[in-house]
């Protein structure tokens, strides 16, 4: 069976692209929808379906766009409800493509109208599911996101729902089909994916906590609901995108690829209520930026970053890029719903400081220097990293405030003393190190490299984990 999985890391997203006899069909596809296309006409074949496993919350589909460039038919499963032209199919509905057909397996659990789709070869025989959010690798989609657009949706009742669909939709089907997941490690859609990305049901039957065969529903439930954290701001948003519908990515682009001078860039920042974004390498940032401009690289997490940090996705956002890096920036924002863009600063940071303009730093201190300081000092430490890196090892004495809940903690970050400040190699810092410069503070040190330059280059004493004891 002719079938791609299309990944792109930093969202740890898969789409795939299936093709027979000249038709093709894609699932799940991600805003930009020109590669898409692009492979289709490799292959001399005609997208005719865009079938999505359900309303995505971590990212704006790109079904949409691709309706209106090529005339393909949107497919949702059954109880979806878009809101704009598309076939909503019914529990066991079967739709060809070429020689292959697609077969519709309603899996509600995730959210209501989740669905997973049974691919068929042109002999007629099962090759594999395309489970969306349903069936990770070694984990199940999280039950808790549907709620936060309807809030008669509990978690425990999307839990059993799950469980249902899993013992008697998905664990009945051969254990030789091929699982074709939607995220893998890194999403915030589970909490326990594999790297893997994808793998056989029998071996996932074998391996993957969610389905073992003498699990009740009650203890699948707990399992499954303990250790969720908090998920996005930005999801409920992104939800109901995929359902009311969105502008077409041209048009996004359009508004948003406009460069500005210095002078028009510094009017739009003090006449909009527009948030600088740089996506410039932390360590560039550090040494000179805008002042009041927040540092998120394109090089790391950067639209996962910017969801868990900006907390409308209607913010109107200009951006400080490399030269050349605008189109990708203003791209990857959209994939997770920031469509407004204003314009970039034409040739960057260094055009801005040539023309005599403000500018800011982040002081920055190495690993060794960071030593000296803290073996001599009463050194106050904050460790931005999430709890359970965190929990795991840690310098002494350090405080723990994780990047996505800082913003409601920015009270515990002293104006009246020194204090430095780490996450795991510099990336998630420098996003703090910006947020505090533009909120106003002054005296704190960023640690370069952060835990890992510590413990490969200091003897800053750690505190490293320890299990707790059972007592008999």
């Amino acid at each position: 069976m002719k079938i791609e999985q299309i990944y792109t890391g930093c969202l740890a997203h898969a789409a795939y692209y299936l093709e027979s006899n000249g038709e093709a069909a894609i699932f799940d596809p991600l805003r930009e929808v020109g590669p898409y296309i692009e492979r289709a006409q490799k292959d001399n074949a005609r997208i005719k379906y865009v079938f999505e496993t359900h309303f995505h919350a971590d990212f704006v589909s790109g079904h949409l766009d691709l309706q209106k460039k090529t005339g393909a038919q949107i497919v949702f499963g059954p109880t979806a409800k878009p809101r704009y032209e598309a076939i909503v199919a019914e529990d066991n509905q079967v739709f060809e493509v070429g020689d292959y057909k697609v077969k519709v397996i309603h899996t509600p659990g995730h959210t209501m109208e989740s669905t997973t789709y049974l691919l068929i070869d042109e002999k007629g025989e099962e090759h594999g599911i395309i489970t969306g959010d349903t069936l990770f690798i070694g984990d199940v989609g999280r039950p808790d996101l549907a709620q936060h657009v309807v809030s008669d949706l509990t978690e425990e009742k999307l839990a059993g729902l799950l469980f249902d669909s899993l013992r008697n939709r998905i664990m009945p089907l051969s254990d030789d089909l091929i699982i074709y997941p939607n995220h893998g490690a890194g999403s915030a859609c589970g909490k326990m994916m594999s790297d893997q990305t994808q793998d056989t049901l029998g071996h996932q039957k074998e391996i993957n906590y969610a389905l073992r065969a003498d699990m009740t529903k009650e203890e699948f439930i707990k399992e499954l609901l303990t250790g969720l954290t908090t998920p996005p701001g930005y999801f409920p948003q992104n939800v109901l995108m995929n359902i009311q519908g969105y502008e077409s990515l041209d048009t996004i682009m359009e508004r948003g690829e406009k460069p500005l001078s210095p002078e028009a860039f510094e009017a739009a920042a003090n006449e909009t209520d527009a948030l600088m974004l740089d996506t410039r390498n932390e360590k560039v940032f550090a040494r000179g930026f805008v002042p009041n401009s927040i540092n998120i690289a394109l090089e790391g997490k950067y639209a996962q970053w910017v969801g868990e940090m900006i907390p409308d996705v209607k913010q109107p956002i200009l951006l400080i890029t490399e030269a050349g890096k605008e189109e990708e920036a203003i791209t990857r924002l959209s994939r997770v719903g920031y469509d407004n863009t204003l314009g970039y600063l034409e040739g960057g940071y260094e055009r801005w400081r040539k023309a005599g303009k403000e500018t800011d730093r982040v002081n920055q201190i190495s690993p060794k220097g960071f030593e000296k300081i803290f073996t001599t000092e009463n050194t106050l430490v904050f460790d931005v990293r999430k709890k359970s890196e965190f929990d795991s090892e840690h310098v002494v004495g350090a405080v723990n405030i994780p990047l996505n809940e800082m913003n409601q903690h920015l009270a515990q970050f002293p104006k009246d003393k020194p204090f430095y400040i780490h996450c795991e190699g510099g990336y998630r810092s420098m996003i703090a190190s910006s947020i505090l410069k533009s909120r106003g503070w002054e005296n704190f040190v960023d640690i370069a490299d952060g835990i890992n330059g510590i413990k490969d280059e200091t003897k800053v004493e750690l505190t490293e984990y320890i299990a707790p004891t059972t007592m008999l």
